[in-house]
């Protein structure tokens, strides 16, 4: 649906991407908690199952449960074989492209067609935060197959502190979890940091409204509340294994869209405004700049130092992918993306309150019309 784009709240923010969004974090917080531990740990996951040793080892460590939604080349059953051998209350099932009774968002009718998300990891997040809801669940860890947590007292301290904050992510000690043209500015000699993210984050899952909606940085649009940041504190290290951000520029083109929004938005956040102050000025003037940012990377990897290069050659080519996405990128569908999250933050909400009740996580997604399994250590 078109929405008109709102006239200017008539406060003005630099309209720039910024090279770290580390001010609107907590760190320097005590370490003692509440004392309260993780309800449950869930797993996107899409690697096959030698992968998920280490979520299956600390689940083990930490006695909680695990819940392994798979796809790709995860699969249930190989899953939960592995969680058996060690020891770990998994609960697993495989995920189709969609759930039946889950709301349809507006968010992704609205990028239909050239600016779809063809992934899968928003649909897996959404179905933890609704077993979550039917468990009675409030405390749950987020944690993806290709990270890597070495001390299970860095969740027990993430669980511990989501008693006075609604996400706790993990600071990232490995390989930077950023976007193409991000790498590709750090590449190009400009500073550049990671955020948190929802590859290893422990939320409050009574944040109702909050939902990951199918885009890249889903988990930027997961943290905000209806104007701002929801609480969120770093602590503790995980490992993101390295990948290679320039390998295939699909990669970049896919990105585009939802990085180009969520830098926008947290922006305007790192000035002390809010999401209503990214009005339609604001998402001309900030693809304008955005524009120039690809560009200026863009000329460092075709300077006749980087020329020859293998990797600038390829981060060429991935940043060319980005420039003409980002071409199809307007104000309106800006404006437009964010009205529809505000409507599908309503939606997400009603579909939790109409969720029963139930006494295990395997009749949880029963209800959600899966077919799980179980290792022989769950009770």
């Amino acid at each position: 649906m078109n929405v008109r784009i709102p006239a200017s709240t008539g406060r003005r923010f630099e309209p720039q991407h910024r090279g770290s969004h580390k001010q609107l974090l907590f760190w320097d917080v005590s370490r003692a908690g509440d004392e309260k531990q993780l309800d449950a740990i869930i797993v996107p996951t899409a690697r096959r199952h030698p992968h998920l040793a280490n979520a299956l080892e600390l689940a083990a460590e930490l006695d909680v449960p695990v819940l392994l939604l798979c796809s790709k080349w995860a699969r249930a059953d190989p899953s939960i074989g592995k969680a058996n051998q060690l020891g770990a209350r998994a609960i697993a099932a495989d995920i189709p492209g969609a759930i039946d009774g889950m709301p349809t968002f507006g968010t992704s009718d609205v990028l239909a067609g050239r600016f779809a998300r063809r992934t899968d990891v928003s649909l897996k997040r959404n179905v933890g935060l609704a077993v979550a809801s039917m468990m009675g669940w409030q405390r749950i860890m987020f944690l993806d197959d290709d990270i890597k947590v070495e001390d299970p007292d860095h969740i027990r301290q993430a669980a511990a502190l989501l008693g006075k904050y609604g996400a706790v992510g993990l600071a990232n000690n490995g390989f930077p979890d950023n976007s193409v043209v991000c790498h590709a500015n750090r590449a190009a000699g400009y500073q550049q940091d990671s955020f948190i993210g929802g590859g290893a984050m422990a939320v409050l899952a009574t944040r109702a409204d909050a939902f990951f909606p199918n885009i890249y940085n889903e988990d930027w649009f997961f943290l905000l509340d209806e104007e701002e940041i929801c609480k969120v504190v770093a602590t503790g290290y995980m490992w993101q294994k390295d990948f290679d951000p320039f390998a295939d520029p699909e990669r970049a083109r896919a990105e585009e869209f939802g990085d180009c929004l969520a830098e926008g938005i947290y922006a305007i956040l790192d000035q002390g405004g809010h999401v209503d102050d990214a009005d339609g000025r604001f998402w001309r003037e900030f693809l304008g700049s955005r524009r120039e940012l690809i560009n200026r990377s863009l000329a460092v990897s075709l300077g006749e130092a980087n020329r020859a290069n293998p990797e600038h050659r390829r981060m060429s080519e991935s940043l060319k992918a980005a420039r003409g996405r980002l071409e199809h990128i307007t104000p309106q569908l800006c404006v437009d993306y964010i009205e529809a999250w505000r409507r599908d933050r309503k939606a997400w909400r009603l579909y939790l309150k109409r969720l029963p009740s139930v006494a295990t996580p395997i009749n949880a997604l029963q209800k959600l019309g899966l077919r799980p399994r179980s290792s022989a250590t769950v009770r």
